[in-house]
């Protein structure tokens, strides 16, 4: 009988070949640290726009020029100073380099999570309320409600400046957005599906 309790304690020992290839989910970890230097130059590149937007409010005309640049499209008129048009356009730049932070936030945290190794966070006061409850198909359905935000934002940049646009592109960039979105709304069917089933059995 004791032979038996002390057999039902030990743990199951992991085929060696097995556990190699399990082990083989920390070669993601420099795709992850990768990211991690990727949301660095955003960072960077947010406070660069940043500092020339408030540059450029102050009469600054090498940062109006810088901004011009960066926000130009084929037809549109170079203004002088800051327009309203040209502040929306900057601002709705650094929402967007915002949002696709967010995006490299859930992909290093929530793919580290579900794919290498849990980060026992459980206790800490500034664990994400999403990642409570992440897995593979959660993670699927938050990247691509995410991904429909970027291109909302990216949309909303060319319907404001609609008249540098010719028709097929505002038709071509709509017609993106609804893919994204029809794409999401699929997903997160698809998941719920799943859910239902499994909770059914």
């Amino acid at each position: 009988m004791q032979n038996e309790t002390s057999q039902v304690g030990k743990p199951e020992k992991i085929p060696a070949l097995a556990n190699f290839i399990f082990m083989a989910r920390w070669l993601q970890l420099p795709l992850y640290l990768g990211l991690i230097l990727a949301q660095i130059i955003f960072v960077i590149h947010f406070w660069i726009e940043l500092s020339e937007l408030i540059a450029a409010a102050f009469g600054n005309s090498n940062a109006l020029h810088h901004i011009l640049n960066s926000v130009a499209v084929p037809g549109m008129d170079a203004p002088e100073k800051l327009t309203e048009t040209i502040i929306i356009l900057v601002v709705l730049g650094l929402i967007d380099v915002v949002m696709i932070s967010n995006l490299l936030i859930m992909v290093i945290v929530g793919g580290y999570e579900t794919f290498i190794s849990r980060m026992h966070l459980e206790q800490h006061p500034d664990q994400p309320e999403w990642l409570s409850h992440v897995n593979a198909s959660v993670l699927k359905v938050k990247l691509g409600t995410a991904i429909i935000g970027i291109s909302s934002i990216h949309l909303l940049k060319t319907f404001i400046n609609a008249h540098a646009y010719d028709e097929k592109t505002l038709i071509a960039q709509s017609g993106i957005h609804m893919v994204f979105l029809i794409s999401a709304l699929a997903i997160a069917y698809t998941e719920k599906i799943v859910t239902s089933t499994q909770h059914s059995k």
